[in-house]
């Protein structure tokens, strides 16, 4: 069913309880471990099926719900307008124009819960984790692996300080369907008020997590990175956007891409996938969300 209006659902309204916490370093929650890549690419290597089975140019369209998580009816407590949901989408389109995917929004809703607005993370090990997994699983539409749900989020909690977004990746579907999907910072929408963080670039980059992708940027300058050969070895998270691209693994081929959208430039700055993530993309979806719908 096609919603053209966002509906409202109040759900289970809980005390926010005050809690300290250790702040989290960096702007994206979708860290996975050097365990679980090897896991995760050990699976991709041994299933993967070519781009070719898309079909020659590539077509995809995806379905996307949008859960507006809110703690009330003001701008400041999540209740985003419809318009920049519908330019969010805009946006992800412009920017996947090359993949051979598009988006299209099939429903969109608010939910009224300030503990899920203002607490739900990507912890699992912490009480941040439970609450994202009941909000996922409580509000979650489409039983495929090629659906996408967007759930916009306040992370106003001190242990989500930062945060601006993060996402499951597809080799987590089959093991844990109900989890899928991508969580973001509501001010990141276009004309969002987490300047400059606000042209909707950090939905980009998480789908591009929910897609199959790494960041551009890791722990070493010698070792595998993001898995993608023709992105140029990179040690440093950019910050900003710099007027000239840093070189942080001097001894390697290649700048800093501090326009890839996988990477932590600011919303400005960011314009593009390389082709090599783009062909990983398409793999990935045809071997996990494909193979699994």
């Amino acid at each position: 069913m096609r919603f053209t209006t966002f509906a409202t659902l109040v759900v289970g309204l809980v005390p926010v309880l005050a809690e300290l916490g250790q702040s989290r370093s960096g702007r994206c929650g979708s860290h996975p471990s050097e365990a679980q890549v090897k896991l995760s690419e050990a699976s991709f290597r041994a299933k993967k099926k070519s781009s070719k089975a898309l079909g020659g140019t590539p077509n995809v369209v995806i379905p996307v719900h949008w859960h507006a998580v809110q703690s009330g009816d003001s701008l400041l407590q999540g209740h985003i307008p419809e318009s920049q949901v519908a330019d969010s989408i805009k946006v992800l389109n412009e920017d996947y124009a090359l993949t051979g995917f598009s988006f299209k929004l099939e429903s969109g809703r608010y939910y009224t819960n300030s503990t899920w607005f203002n607490r739900a993370g990507p912890d699992r090990g912490e009480v941040e984790g439970i609450y994202q997994t009941e909000m996922k699983q409580t509000l979650r539409r489409g039983n495929n692996a090629t659906t996408l749900n967007i759930f916009s989020v306040g992370f106003t909690n001190i242990v989500t300080t930062g945060l601006l977004g993060y996402a499951t990746f597809p080799t987590d579907y089959t093991t844990d369907p109900q989890d899928d999907g991508v969580v973001i910072r509501y001010s990141t929408v276009p004309g969002g008020s987490n300047a400059p963080v606000n042209l909707g670039k950090t939905l980009t980059h998480e789908v591009g997590h929910w897609m199959g992708l790494y960041h551009t940027f890791s722990e070493s300058c010698t070792g595998e990175g993001d898995l993608v050969d023709d992105t140029p070895a990179q040690l440093n998270q950019t910050q900003g956007c710099p007027t000239v691209a840093p070189d942080s693994c001097p001894g390697q081929p290649g700048r800093d891409p501090i326009h890839n959208f996988m990477d932590y430039s600011d919303d400005i700055c960011l314009t593009e996938f390389t082709p090599g993530q783009i062909l990983r993309m398409q793999e990935m979806f045809m071997t996990f969300r494909v193979g699994t719908a």
